[in-house]
């Protein structure tokens, strides 16, 4: 995917103001207007302003993506990394210039859901301060024990230059036992202050796990990609194995492939209804990395030649 510069297509530098970046959309949109521009391709032109426009008005979104663009590199394929917009505070701005739909891929893919799902455009007024919603991450343990946590969250905000500037602050955060990816934790008055004496809106905090050096979560279920010797997966084998919730011990039953699955009932992440624990069977071979080994692994092809791992791809 091509990399959009937003601030080279609208002409301004990188620390621009908000109001400089709005003249320039201005006399950007007049230009290239389809009804009365002659470029050739003044359509394209005016969506592509128009896209822009729609993220570098925007604080919230603007300093997003300052964060994501710090690591790009001209000439590099671009893709979003996972979790790229986790940690930043927004509200309920929503898009003014049309749905994500109208731009490009590029952006479709930044904001398509994560900024504009549930968000409608702000009212002109309203007695209680606007819902705020940030996406945070924590570790798969704190789903199993439940945890008390520091969060520190990014929250743009235009300073008196009128430039975006990122202001942190911290929250003391109960993560309940049992809570799982997608769901919010909402913290009451914590969002935006309301008008007059109306009621502070709320903070709405969507989780996501950090990735995990050997687990993965898939909904309520965790899973384990686990290594076993040929002949724990030939013989059977009792063996000792890590989950969130401590050591088990787990039968490998005799004739055991690779990519079986052996289920734990129960013993993913806790609920009413708990999710399970999957080991997925990975056979390790040991290295011929010396001449005993490498004598070893002879005598097994003599003593195993009528074997073919290939039979079913019938060769």
């Amino acid at each position: 995917m091509e990399f959009k510069d937003y601030y080279k297509i609208m002409g301004v530098a990188r620390d621009a103001t908000q109001d400089e970046i709005k003249r320039a959309y201005r006399l950007l949109a007049r230009k290239f207007h389809p009804d009365v521009s002659k470029e050739s391709d003044a359509e394209a032109r005016f969506k592509e302003v128009g896209e822009a426009n729609e993220v570098l008005k925007d604080p919230e979104k603007r300093a997003a993506y300052d964060k994501l663009g710090a690591n790009w590199k001209a000439g590099q394929d671009f893709s979003p990394p996972p979790d790229w917009n986790s940690g930043f505070e927004f509200s309920g701005g929503g898009f003014t210039g049309g749905d994500a739909a109208q731009f490009s891929d590029f952006f479709e893919s930044l904001y398509g859901r994560d900024f504009s799902a549930g968000r409608g455009h702000r009212a002109p007024f309203q007695a209680k301060g606007e819902d705020h919603h940030a996406r945070v991450l924590i570790d798969l343990d704190d789903a199993y024990n439940g945890a008390i946590r520091t969060i520190t969250l990014q929250v743009p905000e235009v300073d008196a230059q009128g430039r975006v500037a990122m202001r942190e602050r911290k929250l003391n955060v109960t993560i309940p036992r049992g809570i799982r990816a997608g769901q919010h934790i909402r913290l009451a008055g914590q969002g935006a202050p309301g008008p007059g004496l109306g009621k502070s809106g709320d903070l709405y905090l969507e989780i996501e796990f950090r990735a995990h050096s050997f687990y993965r979560v898939e909904k309520h279920d965790v899973y384990l990609d686990l290594p076993v010797a040929p002949w724990e997966a030939a013989l059977g084998a009792a063996l000792n194995v890590p989950t969130p919730g401590g050591m088990v011990e787990l039968k490998i039953p005799a004739g055991a492939a690779a990519g079986n699955k052996l289920r734990l009932k129960g013993r993913g992440i806790p609920a009413s209804t708990p999710g399970d624990f999957y080991a997925v069977l990975k056979i390790a071979l040991p290295p011929a990395d010396d001449d005993a080994a490498k004598e070893i692994y002879r005598n097994m092809a003599a003593q195993f030649k009528s074997f073919n791992p290939r039979s079913k791809l019938g060769v």
